[in-house]
């Protein structure tokens, strides 16, 4: 059965930071690549970051690149999505998700397995 759940949201202010985690079971971060997305209220369902399967190699959304870092351990099967300087904007409910695919892609429709998803608000 595969699984991913997600962990580490909070509430932080403006300016700061959280690590999300994404842990995956029933999967192999070696075949699987894992995106994260977001939701915001109101809003449809966005891709944040990936990470490929076959090289790790990573991706990033505009609205974020420069600010949050992907990375994975496969030995603990953990996708982890590092935010630093938040900004309300930011504020939404992130999903892990995975796709049997190799290559690149955040396009939401392509992902196979989602996890529950959990809250990040930055608000002061």
């Amino acid at each position: 059965q595969v699984r991913l759940v997600e962990s580490g949201g909070d509430l932080v202010q403006p300016g700061g930071s959280l690590r999300l985690s994404c842990a995956v079971s029933g999967l192999s971060l070696n075949e699987y690549s894992i995106g994260w997305f977001r939701q915001a209220p109101g809003k449809e369902r966005e891709g944040v970051s990936c990470i490929s399967s076959s090289d790790g190699s990573t991706y990033y959304e505009d609205a974020v690149k420069g600010r949050f870092t992907i990375s994975r351990d496969i030995a603990k099967s953990t996708v982890y999505l590092q935010m630093n300087s938040l900004e309300p904007e930011d504020t939404a409910v992130y999903y892990c998700a995975a796709d049997r695919r190799s290559w690149l892609d955040i396009r939401t429709e392509l992902y196979t397995y989602w996890g529950q998803g959990i809250q990040v608000t930055v608000s002061s």
